[in-house]
């Protein structure tokens, strides 16, 4: 429901015009003066202001000129009684959505107002997604490992330089990559990325090369590659283990020549691409193994960059946890939440396979399903199990999952749920009732699980 504030200073107009919004189903407060309302716009999230521009105290005008400096996209519809076309021209160079004049036209007052809300929205999710879509993280963390991986970025990234970044999966190599191209010459043109494990061995030529149209069954039209497309910028190829044997033929041509030759053509095409490479494989076995060309290794390494598994930098994971909580509570809209310098220790000594992904996964699941201060009993309860350390989490329930130690499914069933019943009883103070009704079953059940697990309340 939108949330509309009228400021006037004649009571008729104020209760004529929430009696016409709240009938619309808005939610409406009204005040009437302009000093008064700035503090209720800073107080509140409004989604729309009606504003009389003649009032005692302070003028309209100055009203929409520090209402925006407080809340820049909230729309401003000025209402007078003395309305002129210079008026209306002054307001919009102010920042007013519209100008309507007294007495308002029901069919028009209303009409502004949806328009003037579906704009906001607008704004907002454009924003929002621009956000999404084109940020580039922040490389948090201060651990060496870390600073020498950004001091790196700082010398290479200026040159033409190829590039062969290496690190587990989830470790954050695609950052690197970004942040070189970032950090280029080449920043204000693409950054192209191709993802080769995606990718059929089969089609990964004409992803990367392109096609004529004809040149194999599919092909009904010309297909332009990744190395025309990034002309002028960067090609990062993720996975590049991945490649097939034939495509690295090609790609390492295309390197030497500075030259690409699209499927079933005949033409050279010159390219200017800087080419950054990642993988997750040791790639000295796979050329051991038969399974990666040489040359083509050492094409790709002019520099080295290797990015450390989490847990090889333990101290930099407050510092990312608590940025990956700003973020998505940001992104959700709700207040931000605390964690706790106990549950800190907790993420600090999870194994973390997934690295920096997985972190940000577990993050986003402790913010849905938490409270507003996130504990250490919160990060055991919603870790996966096979994410516990066998190290200690600082919490009295610590322990080490040992799969072997279970025979069948229903025994390992039965342990984790009778973790679960007992840190839902303990954070509901062995409040039955209350945790039946968070867990969603039934008192008289969950009763039945109590004794089931001889499960007691700890003095």
């Amino acid at each position: 429901m939108a949330k509309i504030l009228i400021i006037d200073d004649e009571r008729s107009i104020r209760n004529t015009l929430r009696e016409i919004l709240e009938y619309e189903q808005y939610q409406v407060d009204d005040i009437d003066n302009g000093s008064d309302a700035l503090i209720l716009i800073s107080k509140n999230e409004y989604d729309l202001i009606l504003c009389d521009i003649k009032m005692n105290k302070m003028d309209g005008m100055e009203v929409l000129i520090e209402g925006l400096k407080i809340q820049p996209d909230l729309p401003f519809i000025m209402i007078s009684g003395h309305g002129t076309v210079e008026t209306a021209i002054e307001a919009s160079k102010k920042g007013a959505y519209d100008f309507i004049t007294k007495p308002p036209d029901l069919n028009r007052l209303l009409l502004t107002v949806r328009n003037a809300l579906e704009r906001k929205n607008l704004v907002t999710e454009t924003k929002v997604l621009k956000r999404k879509a084109s940020r580039t993280r922040e490389m948090l963390g201060k651990s060496t490992a870390i600073q020498k991986i950004k001091d790196t970025i700082e010398r290479v990234a200026p040159t033409d330089a190829r590039v062969l970044i290496t690190g587990a999966n989830g470790s954050g190599k695609e950052l690197v990559a970004r942040w070189l191209h970032e950090k280029s010459n080449r920043a204000d043109s693409v950054l192209v990325e191709v993802n080769c494990a995606a990718i059929p061995s089969e089609l990964i030529e004409s992803e990367l090369f392109g096609h004529e149209k004809g040149s194999f069954t599919s092909a009904i039209k010309q297909r332009i590659g990744k190395f025309e497309q990034a002309n002028g910028g960067t090609l990062f190829l993720d996975e590049i283990g991945d490649m097939s044997l034939s495509a690295q033929a090609k790609v390492l041509r295309a390197l030497q020549e500075n030259k690409v030759t699209r499927v079933g053509g005949e033409k050279e095409i010159d390219v200017d691409v800087r080419v950054i490479a990642a993988t997750n494989k040791d790639l000295q076995k796979e050329i051991e193994a038969g399974n990666f060309r040489m040359d083509l290794y050492h094409r790709l390494s002019v520099i080295l960059i290797h990015v450390p598994n989490l847990t090889e930098r333990k101290e930099d994971i407050p510092l990312i946890a608590q940025n990956f909580c700003t973020e998505i509570c940001n992104d959700y809209g709700m207040p931000i939440k605390a964690i706790s310098g106990e549950a800190m220790d907790a993420l600090k000594n999870m194994a973390w396979t997934g690295n920096i992904r997985e972190l940000r996964n577990m993050i986003e699941r402790l913010i849905i399903l938490s409270d507003k201060v996130i504990t250490d009993k919160d990060v055991i309860a919603f870790a996966n199990p096979n994410s516990i350390s066998s190290t200690s989490v600082g919490s009295k329930n610590n322990h080490s999952l040992n799969f072997d130690s279970f025979s069948n499914f229903q025994e390992y069933k039965d342990y984790v749920e009778r973790d679960f019943i007992k840190y839902k009883l303990e954070k509901n103070n062995w409040n039955v009732s209350k945790t039946a009704d968070e867990i969603d079953i039934q008192r008289s059940h969950l009763y039945s699980k109590i004794d089931k697990y001889s499960l007691k309340r700890e003095e």
